[in-house]
């Protein structure tokens, strides 16, 4: 699911009234845009193909980094039809920003990876060929041959992150490969595993942050989601974060309308900014450092 609005994707004059506008705290407004620049950081990326597949990376020692160290490695599972978008899915995965240096810094280095579904149009128009099973094993290849080709075996912990469509893939990535991934980032999924799975991941150590704001378009919260929080918060290491309202930089609720509005789906968005806003204060007080210093605690 396509989670920004770049210039020129709807006419914000219009400035559609989101139907949860009446639910909204006294006081707040509604933002109808996001605030950062989608693409500055693209050029720090390179794109390759494995196997049919195309991707594209970050290679952190190409950055000041030192080439005799091991890094993690940050994969991103993009959401449904956001392959479309060439490399623009880099900024809609929320893989842009983990280039930067700031983020860079406060996770000591990390190599970035983005998969991307081999989607396309039918006849139709309809998007076809996006995440399901059949992309699991092609996916544990990928980052094999990538650790191997461009790491140089230089990678220590693996963490899967994964937006809408591409969170369901994160939580199924590490219920086929539980040895393999050691923390997953799901956002705005509505699959979430059962408790079996879930004790497969604690066997092997597994630490998830799973984030959906309350008032997600596409998710029923209290009846698909609020029932799976608790398991979640007992593994180990693990944080649950369910914001009452998503919002973007300027301190303004979210609201994304392509016909459908969206703009509580796509928590991708503040995540992508590391819970920050645009003056500086975190989004959640309880993580004064935003995911990143999450990241880095769980990382080390």
């Amino acid at each position: 699911m396509v989670a920004q609005v770049l210039n020129g994707g709807i006419n914000m004059s219009e400035k559609i009234l989101p139907p949860w506008a009446s639910q909204i705290p006294e006081g707040a407004f509604i933002s109808y845009e996001q605030t950062y620049k989608v693409g500055e950081y693209f050029d720090r990326f390179h794109k390759e193909n494995f196997s049919g597949m195309d991707y594209y990376f970050y290679d952190p020692t190409e950055h000041g980094f030192a080439k005799d160290k091991k890094y993690p490695v940050l994969i991103f599972m993009h959401g449904f039809s956001n392959a479309l978008v060439g490399e623009v899915c880099i900024n809609y995965a929320g893989a842009e920003f983990y280039s930067k240096d700031e983020y860079q810094k406060s996770l000591g280095g990390a190599y970035i990876l983005v998969p991307l579904a081999n989607e396309h149009k039918d006849k139709e128009g309809n998007c076809v060929g996006s995440w399901d099973d059949s992309y699991l094993p092609k996916i544990h290849d990928l980052i094999c041959n990538f650790e191997k080709t461009f790491a140089d075996g230089r990678t220590s912990k693996r963490v899967v992150f994964g937006n809408s469509s591409g969170a369901t893939m994160c939580f199924k990535l590490a219920s086929a490969y539980p040895d393999f991934f050691n923390i997953l980032v799901p956002i705005g999924g509505n699959q979430i595993p059962g408790d079996e799975i879930f004790d497969i991941y604690e066997k092997n150590k597994i630490r998830i942050f799973y984030a959906i704001g309350i008032h997600d378009e596409f998710v029923s919260f209290e009846e698909v989601i609020k029932p799976r929080l608790e398991r979640i918060s007992k593994i180990k290491g693990s944080r649950v974060f369910t914001p009452e309202w998503v919002y973007n930089g300027d301190g303004g609720i979210a609201s994304i309308n392509f016909g459908m509005e969206m703009g509580q789906h796509c928590l991708v968005n503040p995540m992508h900014c590391n819970l920050m806003f645009d003056n500086g204060k975190p989004m959640e007080a309880t993580l004064p450092q935003g995911i990143t210093g999450w990241l880095h605690d769980a990382l080390n």
